[in-house]
Protein backbone atom coordinates (compact mmCIF):
# COMPACT_ATOMS: atom_id res chain seq x y z
CA UNK A 1 0.00 0.00 0.00
CA UNK A 2 1.05 3.62 -0.66
CA UNK A 3 0.22 7.06 1.24
CA UNK A 4 -2.04 7.57 -2.30
CA UNK A 5 -3.65 4.53 -1.48
CA UNK A 6 -4.42 5.52 2.11
CA UNK A 7 -5.46 8.82 0.89
CA UNK A 8 -7.86 7.11 -1.48
CA UNK A 9 -9.13 4.60 1.26
CA UNK A 10 -9.88 7.18 4.04
CA UNK A 11 -11.66 9.63 1.31
CA UNK A 12 -8.87 11.78 2.65
CA UNK A 13 -7.08 15.15 1.75
CA UNK A 14 -3.43 15.80 1.65
CA UNK A 15 -2.57 18.74 3.83
CA UNK A 16 1.19 18.55 3.06
CA UNK A 17 3.65 15.93 1.60
CA UNK A 18 5.18 14.77 -1.83
CA UNK A 19 5.98 11.54 -1.51
CA UNK A 20 2.82 9.79 -1.84
CA UNK A 21 4.54 6.61 -3.49
CA UNK A 22 5.95 5.89 -0.57
CA UNK A 23 5.10 1.93 0.35
CA UNK A 24 3.48 1.66 3.39
CA UNK A 25 2.98 -1.65 5.40
CA UNK A 26 1.73 -1.03 9.29
CA UNK A 27 -0.07 1.64 10.99
CA UNK A 28 -0.97 2.15 14.62
CA UNK A 29 -3.67 4.82 15.96
CA UNK A 30 -3.64 6.69 19.16
CA UNK A 31 -4.03 9.70 21.07
CA UNK A 32 -1.23 9.19 23.32
CA UNK A 33 1.85 9.83 22.23
CA UNK A 34 3.39 8.30 25.11
CA UNK A 35 2.36 5.01 24.39
CA UNK A 36 3.58 5.33 20.48
CA UNK A 37 7.02 5.89 22.01
CA UNK A 38 6.23 2.88 24.17
CA UNK A 39 5.05 -0.11 22.22
CA UNK A 40 4.73 0.89 18.35
CA UNK A 41 7.66 -0.56 16.61
CA UNK A 42 8.30 -0.33 12.86
CA UNK A 43 4.72 1.58 12.20
CA UNK A 44 5.06 3.46 9.15
CA UNK A 45 1.31 5.20 9.81
CA UNK A 46 0.34 7.24 12.71
CA UNK A 47 -3.73 7.47 13.43
CA UNK A 48 -4.85 10.54 15.97
CA UNK A 49 -7.39 12.75 16.39
CA UNK A 50 -3.90 15.19 18.32
CA UNK A 51 -3.57 18.20 16.44
CA UNK A 52 -0.20 19.34 18.33
CA UNK A 53 3.72 19.49 17.58
CA UNK A 54 4.68 16.60 19.94
CA UNK A 55 2.33 14.46 16.69
CA UNK A 56 4.95 15.59 14.20
CA UNK A 57 8.08 14.73 16.65
CA UNK A 58 6.74 12.06 17.74
CA UNK A 59 6.23 10.10 14.28
CA UNK A 60 9.60 11.41 13.27
CA UNK A 61 11.15 9.66 16.37
CA UNK A 62 9.60 6.49 15.41
CA UNK A 63 10.76 7.12 11.56
CA UNK A 64 6.93 7.22 10.33
CA UNK A 65 6.62 8.50 6.98
CA UNK A 66 2.11 9.88 7.23
CA UNK A 67 -0.05 11.19 9.98
CA UNK A 68 -3.49 10.82 9.48
CA UNK A 69 -5.92 13.35 11.55
CA UNK A 70 -8.84 11.95 11.39
CA UNK A 71 -12.77 13.36 12.44
CA UNK A 72 -11.47 16.28 9.77
CA UNK A 73 -8.88 18.07 12.25
CA UNK A 74 -6.89 20.54 10.96
CA UNK A 75 -3.34 21.05 11.71
CA UNK A 76 -1.68 24.79 12.59
CA UNK A 77 1.06 26.17 10.34
CA UNK A 78 3.20 25.56 12.34
CA UNK A 79 2.86 21.62 12.50
CA UNK A 80 2.83 21.38 8.94
CA UNK A 81 6.14 23.56 8.77
CA UNK A 82 7.28 20.91 11.14
CA UNK A 83 6.24 17.83 9.60
CA UNK A 84 7.46 19.46 6.05
CA UNK A 85 11.16 19.27 7.58
CA UNK A 86 10.93 16.13 8.76
CA UNK A 87 9.50 14.97 5.23
CA UNK A 88 6.16 13.10 6.84
CA UNK A 89 3.20 13.52 4.69
CA UNK A 90 0.10 15.42 6.44
CA UNK A 91 -3.04 13.84 5.33
CA UNK A 92 -6.73 14.41 6.95
CA UNK A 93 -10.15 12.11 6.93
CA UNK A 94 -13.18 12.77 8.04
CA UNK A 95 -13.41 9.20 9.24
CA UNK A 96 -12.90 8.47 13.25
CA UNK A 97 -9.92 6.59 14.48
CA UNK A 98 -11.86 3.48 14.80
CA UNK A 99 -13.58 3.51 11.23
CA UNK A 100 -10.09 4.92 9.60
CA UNK A 101 -8.29 1.94 11.48
CA UNK A 102 -11.03 -0.49 10.14
CA UNK A 103 -11.11 0.63 6.48
CA UNK A 104 -6.94 0.02 6.29
CA UNK A 105 -7.34 -3.21 8.50
CA UNK A 106 -9.87 -4.12 5.50
CA UNK A 107 -7.39 -3.20 2.59
CA UNK A 108 -4.46 -4.93 4.11
CA UNK A 109 -2.67 -2.62 6.07
CA UNK A 110 -1.78 -4.29 9.05
CA UNK A 111 -0.69 -2.97 12.59
CA UNK A 112 2.78 -5.27 13.16
CA UNK A 113 2.35 -6.09 16.69
CA UNK A 114 2.42 -9.28 18.14
CA UNK A 115 -0.41 -10.51 20.46
CA UNK A 116 0.97 -11.66 24.07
Amino acid sequence: MTVKDIISILDADLISGEDLDREIHTACGSDMMSDVLAFVKDQSVLLTGLVNPQVVRTADMMDMVCIVFVRGKEPGEDIIELAQERNIVLIKTGYRMFTACGLLYENGLRGGCQKK
